[in-house]
C-alpha cells in the first residue's frame, strides 16, 4: 500500500491505519505512543494485521468517511454484489475497541478474513485460546479478544474465516485490548456504538464556525486533527504513526507519536479560530501540568500524558515501510534546544485567551518564567524548527519567535491587566528585531537566509508576515518571498531548505519531498500580498494532493508523485485550515 492508500480511524486516545483493501496494517493500544498490535505498516503481514474483505483481497472500489464523522465505509463492487465495510474507534469507556461490521448492500459476496495479533511492534506471537465462542490473544501485559458471529480457524499463527454477506445481512467484529492480568472485558454492542460514534462526531463538527468555499476540506481536517488528541489529558500528538520515511527507502525515519509544544500549539490556534474553545482550555491545562518546573527544563515535546524521558531506539527485526530503515520508536529530538517554541507557546495562550479562553493565574506566572528563560538566551545558537541533527546555529526564524513571545508577553499586559517589565520587554524586543534585520538579512540578495552568515534559504521565513515581525509587503519580505519561489519550489511545491551532500545542515544523509505545511504557507503569505489568483491555484493543487478521504501526510515527494512521511500529518492539515481562512 502507498501511504495515500490508508484511512485514519481513531478514538481520541489511539488510532488504527486502514487500507485500501481492507486490511489493518497499524494499530498501538491502549495508546498512540504504545506498541502496536498490528505493525505490517512497517515490516510485513507476520508482524501484525487484519484483512477483512472479498475473497481474492481486491482494493475497494470507492471509501469514504461517513460526512462529518470518522466513520469510515469502503465498498467492493463485485461479479456477485457489493459489500460495504464499515469501521471504526468508538469513543472508549475503559476498554479500546476496534469495530468492523460487514453489510451486504446487493446480491451476494464471499468474505474472508485474516487475523494476526503481534504485540510489542511485531515481535511477541500471543497465545491464543478460544472462549465461549471468542478467541484471546495474550503476550506479557498486553491481551486482546475478538468477538464474532463469525468462527475463525488457526493455524501459522494467524486466525482465518470465509463466510457468505447477503443483501440487507451485517455481520459484526469486535475487538477489544485490556491489560492481561485483568478479567474479559465487557462485550460491547456493535450496532449501538455505532450510533454513539456517530452522533458524537456529529455533535462536534456542528459546533465549528468555518464558513467559505473550503469548509469541506477544513472540516475533514478538523476532524484529523481531533483525532490526534489525547482526550484523558488534552495532548495532541504530531501523528499517529512513526517511522514513515520522508525519503522513500532513506533513514529520515522518526517518531512521531508524540506532544510538540510547536504542533499542538499551531493545532489549538487551528481548533480555536473554528469556534472549539474548549480544546483550547484542555491543552492549556496539558501544558501547565506538562511544563511544570523550571523554565530552563522545558521540553520541546512530551508524551501525550506530560511523559519528559522518550528515548529513541531501533527495532532492528523491522524491516521499514518499503525499506526504509532504521524503524525508530522514541525521539532523542527531545533533548534538543528549540527556542521558537517559546514563541509558539506565548502566542497561542496570547490567541487563547483573545478568542474567549479564561484567566488563568497560574498560567501567567508560568509565561513570565518562560519570557525570563527567553530574555537570558534569546541570543544562543540552537537545533532550530527543523529539529537538524547538525551543528546549532543562529536560526533566524527562532529569533523571530523569540521577537513573538516577547511581543505577545507585551501585548498580555497591555490587553488584559497582567502585571510585568513591560518596558523592559520592549527594549528587548527591539534589539532583537534590530538583530534579525542586520544579521538575517542578506542586502545583496534581498532576502533574510536561513542562519546569520549562511546563504541558504529556509521556508520558515515565510513567518515573518505571518506572526506580525514584518509587514507583508516589505520590500524584504517581498525579497525573501521571491527568492524562495525561485530556488525552494519543487514541482510547484515548497521544499524547507537546500538538502544536498555540500549542506550539512541536518546532518543526514539522502533526499526529502516538498513540505507541505510550507506550501500552504507561501498560500497564506500570497493572500496577504494581494496575489489572490496564485494563492487560489495553489491551494487547489494543494487539495489535490490530499488522498481520497481528505487526508495528507508531512511531505510530498515530486520524484514518484507520492506522499512521505508520517500519516495523516497535524502539521500539514493545520496551515490548510489557516490557508483556506486567509482566502475566504
Amino acid at each position: 500500500m502507498r501511504i495515500e492508500d490508508y484511512a485514519l480511524i481513531g478514538d481520541m486516545q489511539s488510532a488504527a491505519l486502514v487500507g485500501l483493501d481492507g486490511s489493518i496494517d497499524w494499530l498501538c493500544l491502549p495508546r498512540f505512543d504504545s506498541p502496536s498490535c498490528f505493525a505490517a505498516l512497517l515490516g510485513n503481514e507476520r508482524n501484525g494485521h487484519w484483512w477483512l474483505g472479498p475473497t481474492g483481497r481486491p482494493p475497494a472500489t470507492r471509501r469514504r468517511y461517513r460526512p462529518d464523522t470518522l466513520i469510515l465505509e469502503s465498498e467492493w463492487d463485485t461479479p456477485t454484489g457489493t459489500v460495504r465495510l464499515i469501521d471504526f474507534m468508538p469513543p472508549r469507556d475503559k476498554n479500546p475497541d476496534v469495530v468492523r461490521i460487514v453489510e451486504g448492500v446487493s446480491g451476494e459476496v464471499e468474505i474472508s478474513t485474516q487475523v494476526r495479533v503481534r504485540f510489542d511492534y511485531g515481535r511477541i506471537v500471543p497465545w491464543v485460546r478460544r472462549s465461549d465462542g471468542h478467541l484471546q490473544a495474550i503476550g506479557g501485559p498486553d491481551s486482546v479478544w475478538l468477538h464474532s458471529p463469525v468462527p475463525l480457524k488457526g493455524g501459522d499463527y494467524a486466525h482465518r474465516a470465509t463466510f457468505t454477506v447477503r443483501e440487507g445481512e451485517r455481520v459484526p467484529f469486535v475487538f477489544t485490548w485490556h491489560p492481561s492480568h485483568e478479567p474479559m472485558p465487557r462485550q460491547i454492542s456493535a450496532e449501538h456504538q455505532l450510533a454513539e460514534t456517530e452522533a458524537m462526531w456529529l455533535d462536534w463538527v456542528a459546533r465549528c464556525t468555518h464558513e467559505g468555499p473550503y469548509r469541506e476540506a477544513v472540516v475533514r481536517s478538523l476532524i484529523t486533527l481531533k483525532a490526534l488528541t489525547y482526550a484523558p489529558t488534552g495532548g495532541i500528538v504530531a501523528a499517529p504513526t512513526t517511522s514513515l520515511p520522508e525519503d522513500l527507502g532513506g533513514v529520515r525515519n522518526w517518531d512521531y507519536r508524540f506532544c510538540w509544544l510547536r504542533d499542538a500549539t499551531l493545532t489549538l490556534d487551528a481548533l480555536i479560530t473554528s469556534g472549539y474553545i474548549d480544546e483550547a482550555s484542555e491543552w492549556r491545562a496539558w501544558l501547565l501540568r506538562a511544563i511544570a518546573g523550571r523554565p530552563q527544563d522545558l521540553q520541546i515535546m512530551y508524551g501525550v500524558a506530560g511523559e519528559r524521558r522518550l528515548p529513541e531506539l531501533e527495532l532492528t527485526w523491522l524491516d521499514g515501510y518499503e525499506a526504509s530503515r532504521p524503524v525508530r520508536i522514541g525521539n532523542s529530538a527531545v533533548n534538543q534546544l528549540q527556542l521558537d517554541v517559546y514563541g509558539e507557546v506565548m502566542n497561542c495562550l496570547f490567541s487563547s485567551r483573545k478568542m474567549g479562553l479564561g484567566a488563568d493565574d497560574r498560567a501567567w506566572a508560568i509565561q513570565r518564567e518562560l519570557l525570563d528563560y527567553v530574555e537570558e538566551h534569546w541570543d544562543e545558537p540552537d537545533e532550530g524548527l527543523w529539529e537538524v541533527r547538525g551543528p546549532r546555529r543562529h536560526f533566524t526564524h527562532s529569533k523571530v519567535m523569540c521577537w513573538v513571545a516577547l511581543d505577545r508577553g507585551i501585548r498580555y499586559v497591555e490587553e488584559f491587566g497582567r502585571s510585568g517589565p513591560v518596558e523592559r520587554w520592549k527594549e528587548l524586543r527591539a534589539v532583537v528585531h534590530a538583530e534579525i534585520c542586520d544579521k538575517g538579512y542578506d542586502p545583496v540578495r534581498n532576502t533574510f537566509t536561513q542562519s546569520y552568515g549562511s546563504s541558504e534559504l529556509d521556508a520558515a521565513l515565510l513567518l515573518i508576515p505571518l506572526v506580525g515581525f514584518l509587514p507583508a509587503d516589505d520590500p524584504r519580505v517581498l525579497g525573501t518571498v521571491a527568492a524562495i519561489e525561485k530556488e525552494l519550489l519543487a514541482d510547484g511545491f515548497v521544499l524547507r531548505y537546500p538538502v544536498a551532500e555540500d549542506n550539512d545542515v541536518d546532518g543526514l544523509a539522502g533526499g526529502e519531498g516538498a513540505f507541505l505545511a510550507c506550501s500552504f504557507w507561501l498560500v497564506e503569505v500570497m493572500a496577504m500580498q494581494g496575489r489572490k489568483q496564485e494563492a487560489e491555484d495553489l491551494f487547489r493543487r494543494l487539495l489535490g494532493l490530499r488522498n481520497d478521504l481528505g487526508l495528507l501526510a508531512e511531505e510530498y515527494d515530486p520524484r514518484y508523485a507520492r506522499l512521505v512521511g508520517n500519516f495523516p500529518q497535524a502539521f500539514s492539515h493545520v496551515p490548510l485550515v489557516h490557508a483556506a481562512r486567509a482566502l475566504s
